[in-house]
């Protein structure tokens, strides 16, 4: 199943992101998924303050992932994002079967940018 995950990490140090988007990477393709694409939207300003672990968040680093995985992976990888404390807060949304005919259902071919800054 292809899966895209945006995610939301307490803003000041980049070093952070990127330890959270390597250990996500790391257990998707141990477990056998495929990572389509990361991308880094940087530091954006939250919708509303947020609450979370005893903090309160105006701002947040966001970054979104595409990969292909197993309901299993998919678990694994939400339980592992939950306990972490850098975490502000996460959404992952199944986008299909990976298929062609079910990616033209949901606007064609994905333009990804690849950064190397991961």
């Amino acid at each position: 199943m292809l899966y895209e995950l945006i995610a939301i990490v307490r803003p000041g140090k980049l070093v952070e992101v990127k330890e959270i988007v390597r250990t996500t990477g790391s257990l998707i393709l141990k477990s056998g998924g495929t990572i389509r694409g990361i991308r880094n939207w940087g530091v954006f300003s939250l919708p509303k303050r947020t609450r979370k672990h005893q903090a309160q968040y105006d701002n947040g680093h966001y970054f979104i992932m595409r990969y292909d995985a197993s309901s299993r992976i998919q678990d694994d990888v939400r339980k592992t994002l939950g306990l972490d404390p850098r975490m502000i807060k996460f959404s992952s949304v199944k986008l299909g079967d990976g298929t062609l005919e079910s990616l033209s259902k949901i606007g064609g071919t994905i333009p990804w940018e690849t950064r190397e800054e991961f």
